[in-house]
């Protein structure tokens, strides 16, 4: 590429919440909120250094020499715009997502730059919440302990196009620093569920089972991170807490999580009992809590039984808490988070009425945040049941529609269990049946159905 040079650098990436959304409830003022938006940005990236590379559509990319001084610029951003925000009516405020990675990059004579290292910082700033900021791995081993920020490790992530997962930190919450709303630089909770494990507590009296008490965390914190619509907050966090008698709302509040799994390791003679419980922060209630007693023979072995069980019953138990706590909501207060659970809810009751109002909450879903796919896959299929519950005027359109949206959420994210559930329905019902199956079993990915049934539905490689 001539006129291309290579160089280490820090990238900033923005993007605004809901743009879509706003756009459609008031254009002029939409627009004239992203320029003074954008006025924040351009003066604090000057303060500091950078510079602004490129302002398509609602986002702001910028390029930093320093990892320090790029996240301080994103704090300092995002505390003006915390302050702007609490001057206007809560459905009129902009808050932007921020990623921040250190990487190499392609830069070209004009200014434009290319490269994974664009493209990551772009991945971490939709890993971020509304009004929050998520750095790489790279970018946090600069910036720790020279700024006066705390950070949450979020553990490892796969996104779009990038080979290996990515380490992200989020900027961590504080509770000083709570603020109405949700417009603050420290959220309370993300827009998504989260959940922090503890470290399980040794009841046994014997300092040689801590290690396995442990291993139960650990492997749980794992198998957590794989439910793909839940923020598991890594154990070098977590683990700070380790012997030390908690609230776990304070835990809540310290790690902007709304769930707490925490649990106990007792041994006697040859047996050893496990117990584990699901707690909400916001309350102090229990979701869930069981009680597994098990032979002590093959250690690793239990480990992996009691992760797998506790998990596969936890996953189910979620879904529906959060459903039932986006129905409890007043449905124009509903997030896209909250728009998605909503429709689930509707989608799962079956009948016309319900799955008209499904496809509707998610519509508003994807238009409130675009990068969020699953709203995509459940419309597809909610189009799906209308057809095959004799609801649609004409089955084979409804058919179509479904198969747009299914294949458009796919080419977002290959790894949308749903949509790839709902191709191999339609597959099934137009007796492409080789098709169904090679979909079905091939490895791929996890779907919990209404009833808390957790299934594999798969992709071809």
């Amino acid at each position: 590429m001539a006129g291309a040079k290579r160089r280490l650098a820090t990238i900033l990436s923005a993007d605004a919440v809901g743009y879509s959304a706003l756009m459609g409830d008031d254009e002029r003022a939409t627009v004239d909120s992203l320029n003074a938006c954008r006025d924040v940005f351009r003066t604090r990236i000057a303060d500091h250094d950078g510079r602004v590379v490129d302002t398509a559509g609602d986002s702001v990319l910028a390029v930093f020499d320093s990892v320090v001084e790029a996240v301080e610029c994103a704090a300092e951003v995002q505390s003006d715009l915390v302050e702007r925000n609490g001057r206007l009516p809560e459905h009129r405020r902009m808050l932007f997502r921020i990623g921040v990675n250190l990487g190499d990059v392609i830069i070209q004579d004009d200014g434009t730059i290319y490269g994974d290292g664009v493209n990551v910082a772009a991945r971490l700033e939709g890993l971020a919440e509304p009004g929050g900021i998520c750095l790489s791995g790279s970018a946090h081993e600069q910036v720790e302990g020279k700024t006066d920020l705390d950070f949450q490790d979020i553990g490892e992530h796969e996104v779009k196009n990038i080979t290996k997962p990515v380490r992200a930190y989020r900027v961590a919450a504080k509770p000083a620093a709570q603020d109405v709303a949700g417009t603050g630089l420290f959220l309370a909770l993300p827009d998504k569920p989260s959940i922090a494990v503890l470290a399980f507590d040794n009841l046994s009296g014997d300092p040689e089972q801590e290690y396995f008490a442990d291993g139960i965390a650990e492997n749980l914190i794992t198998a957590l991170s794989r439910i793909r619509w839940l923020l598991v907050i890594a154990r070098n966090s977590t683990f700070t807490y380790k012997g030390k008698a908690v609230d776990v709302k304070q835990v809540g509040r310290e790690m902007g999580v709304r769930y707490v799994l925490e649990g106990s390791v007792r041994k006697g003679g040859s047996r050893v009992r496990i117990s584990a419980q699901l707690i909400d922060t916001d309350t102090g209630a229990h979701v869930w809590a069981r009680r597994y007693d098990r032979e002590f023979e093959d250690i690793f072995a239990i480990q992996d039984e009691i992760t797998e069980t506790i998990v596969a019953a936890i996953e189910p138990e979620l879904g529906e808490v959060e459903r039932e706590r986006a129905h409890r909501k007043p449905p124009d207060s509903l997030d896209a988070w909250e728009s998605y659970q909503r429709g689930l809810w509707h989608m799962w009751r079956m009948d016309a009425e319900d799955l008209a109002e499904a496809r509707r909450l998610f519509q508003r879903a994807a238009e409130l945040d675009p990068n969020f796919v699953q709203p995509l896959a459940a419309s597809g299929y909610a189009l799906f049941l209308e057809a095959t519950n004799s609801y649609a005027d004409s089955p084979l359109e409804n058919f179509e529609r479904a198969l747009r949206l299914a294949n458009k959420a796919i080419s977002l994210d290959d790894k949308e269990a749903l949509a790839h559930f709902t191709l191999g329905r339609i597959q099934t019902f137009r007796g492409e049946y080789d098709a169904a199956m090679e979909r079905a079993f091939t490895p791929k990915t996890r779907f919990t159905n209404a009833s808390g049934i957790v299934s594999d539905y798969r992709k071809t490689p």
